[in-house]
C-alpha cells in the first residue's frame, strides 16, 4: 500500500463484518515502554513483575485509546471491560483490570499494549482488496507473538510463498 501508515504493515484483523472493520498494526513499535503505559494511566507496576510487553501502534485512529493482544491460553477473562477472541488462543482487551494484573506481575506471560487501532468503513476493505491494496494470509499465532517485530511483514508474505524483495511498485516481479 503507497499510504506512508499503512505500507508495510501487518494487520491483524479483530472483526470484520457488514458495518466495517477493525484491526492492529502488529508490526509498528513505538519509542515508548510498557512503563510510560502505567504511568499514563496511573497504574502503578509492582517492581519485581519484570513486565516486557511491547507498546505497539495499532493504527491512526483513536491512538489515545489502548489494547492488550495477548495468549489467552490459561489466562483468566477479565470481568470488566470487553475482551474479545480472535482465535483460540489470541485475544485483545480494552480492560484496565488486565492492565492493573499485568503491572502487578499476574497478568499474561504473552501480549503486546496496542495503541489505537486501524478501521474501516463498511465496505471500505473490501475494496481496497479488489484494489490489490492488501495481500491476506492466515493468522498464525507464531508471527503475532514469536517473531520479531521488524521481520512481521516478510514472515506473513513467505507464508504465501512471496519474496517481498521481488515486489515493484506494487507488483511481483516475473522470474
Amino acid at each position: 500500500m503507497r499510504c506512508p501508515f499503512f505500507n508495510h504493515t501487518l494487520v491483524l484483523l479483530i472483526d470484520h463484518g457488514d458495518e466495517g472493520s477493525f484491526g492492529f498494526v502488529v508490526n509498528r513499535k513505538t519509542d515508548l515502554g510498557i512503563q510510560d503505559v502505567f504511568n499514563e494511566v496511573g497504574v502503578t507496576a509492582d517492581a519485581t513483575a519484570g513486565v516486557d510487553a511491547p507498546v505497539m501502534l495499532g493504527g491512526p485512529v483513536s491512538p489515545e485509546s489502548g489494547w492488550i493482544l495477548y495468549d489467552a491460553e490459561g489466562v483468566p477473562q477479565p470481568s470488566t471491560g470487553q475482551t474479545i477472541a480472535v482465535s483460540q488462543r489470541i485475544a485483545c482487551s480494552a480492560s484496565l483490570e488486565l492492565l492493573e494484573r499485568l503491572a502487578r506481575g499476574d497478568g499474561p506471560d504473552t501480549c503486546a499494549m496496542i495503541l489505537g487501532y486501524s478501521g474501516w468503513g463498511a465496505g471500505q476493505l473490501e475494496s481496497e482488496m479488489k484494489q490489490g491494496s492488501w495481500i491476506p494470509v492466515d493468522l498464525d499465532y507464531e508471527i503475532v507473538f514469536d517473531t520479531p517485530i521488524e521481520k512481521r511483514w516478510e514472515a506473513a508474505l513467505a507464508t504465501l510463498g512471496i519474496d517481498p524483495a521481488r515486489f515493484i511498485d506494487n507488483q511481483i516481479a516475473s522470474a
